[in-house]
């Protein structure tokens, strides 16, 4: 007789039953929890976004401008050969510094030696004479007296004695020719400075005709650095000044000069503003100005393009802020101000001229205020209105740069391999 299969009841579908239940639950407290408006489990509403500010403190603050300047020896001065004669000798190493009076070339100096011997013979039989006729004028005074002689004779005694102290006086002068030409076969430096490459060699005919050009000397401490600035600039500068917004820095003839090299970096030395040119260049619109900038080292050479920055005059109860603080569109420049109240709010300002990483605000704030600096995509998400936290704005430090952290890894890497090599 067959067995009859008994089926049992199946437990998937209460236990399927039973976790969509639990699933559900979950699902309504956390819509539950999601339709409080934000607050905490405990309640409470989240605490106010914090926004980095700055205060506001008006000052003096001095307004740079950044003009292009191209630099020049202070001075100058070519080495020609003034004696005519074969170049025998150069007496200094080309490139190095020289001192005033250095003897740099010698000429040949055998005709200019001669010339001066035949001078001084000249001047020796010029005095003899004069100590003949004065001889002669003394002997025939007595006699002229005494009617021993005719007045003519006497006359003409003192005539040949005055001829004969002006030939003394044409042969002292005929030898300090001669010396004075003697001396330039030796060709010295003018000036103290850097002496470049010479610019002929030795038994070269120089100085037939013409000053044959030997080298050149340029002083380069101090030097020059000549630049230019638009007239309307310098107008508009004049009118504030006359207006009393803004004041002459540290008086006209002591206006800081800083100079940028072609690499970005600022030359440590400052120097001092000489003169600003009178007359405006017709073609270009601008004025020539010339500062003057140590040089001990010779770090700069002349013709070397820089920029400078100069200040020429200081904004007073004017304010600083960094320039991530203010946008600046085509509507005006506007800064975000942080209330009493906590509530932020923007505000119109007036920006002059830039001062290192800083904006220089001339109008728009009061002493005290708080100028949002950070924060800013904090309060894109916020409701209009929103309070904040105001705290103090630190600048962040300048991330090291590749160079700098290369050898760093490379002492961290080499460290295990040492390490290895010990075992």
């Amino acid at each position: 007789m067959p067995m009859s299969r008994v089926v049992q009841p199946s437990l998937f579908p209460r236990f399927a039953r039973h976790q969509s239940l639990v699933v559900m639950a979950a699902l309504a407290l956390l819509l539950a929890g999601c339709g409080k408006g934000g607050t905490t489990p405990g309640g409470a509403a989240p605490p106010p976004a914090q926004v980095g500010v700055v205060t506001v403190t008006p000052g003096d603050v001095g307004l740079v401008t950044e003009l292009p300047g191209r630099l020049e020896a202070s001075r100058v001065a070519q080495v020609r050969a003034r004696a005519a004669g074969i170049l025998q000798k150069r007496l200094f190493r080309e490139g190095s510094d020289v001192k005033a009076g250095q003897a740099l070339f010698s000429i040949d100096a055998a005709p200019y030696a001669a010339a001066a011997a035949s001078a001084k013979a000249g001047q020796a039989r010029a005095e003899a004479n004069l100590a003949q006729a004065t001889a002669l004028a003394e002997r025939y005074k007595p006699l002229v007296e005494a009617n021993a002689i005719s007045k003519q004779e006497y006359a003409n005694a003192v005539a040949a004695q005055k001829q004969a102290e002006a030939d003394v006086a044409v042969g002292r002068a005929s030898v300090q020719t001669a010396s004075i030409n003697l001396g330039y076969a030796a060709v010295t430096a003018p000036i103290s400075g850097r002496i470049g490459r010479a610019l002929v060699t030795e038994g070269a005919l120089v100085g037939q005709g013409d000053a044959t050009q030997l080298a050149v000397i340029q002083q380069i401490n101090p030097m020059y650095v000549n630049f230019t600035q638009s007239a309307s600039d310098v107008m508009k500068l004049r009118a504030a000044m006359a207006g009393g917004q803004l004041k002459r820095a540290n008086g006209a003839d002591a206006a800081s000069v800083r100079i940028m090299l072609e690499d970005g970096t600022e030359y440590p030395r400052p120097g001092r503003l000489l003169f600003s040119d009178l007359t405006v260049d017709a073609t270009t619109g601008q004025v020539t100005l010339r500062a003057e900038v140590p040089n001990p080292d010779g770090q700069l050479l002349p013709g070397l393009y820089v920029r400078v920055r100069l200040e020429q005059a200081q904004a007073t109860n004017a304010i600083t802020l960094p320039q991530q603080a203010v946008t600046r569109t085509a509507q005006g420049d506007t800064v975000m101000v942080v209330g009493a109240d906590g509530k932020v709010s923007s505000r119109p300002v007036t920006i002059g001229s830039a001062k290192g990483t800083q904006w220089v605000v001339l109008d728009g704030l009061k002493a005290g205020e708080q100028v949002m600096v950070d924060g800013f995509q904090k309060l894109q998400m916020m409701p209009p209105g929103t309070p904040v936290k105001a705290v103090p704005w630190q600048p962040t430090a300048p991330a090291p740069t590749a160079a700098a952290s290369a050898p760093a890894a490379a002492a961290s890497s080499a460290a295990p391999a040492a390490s290895a090599a010990a075992k």
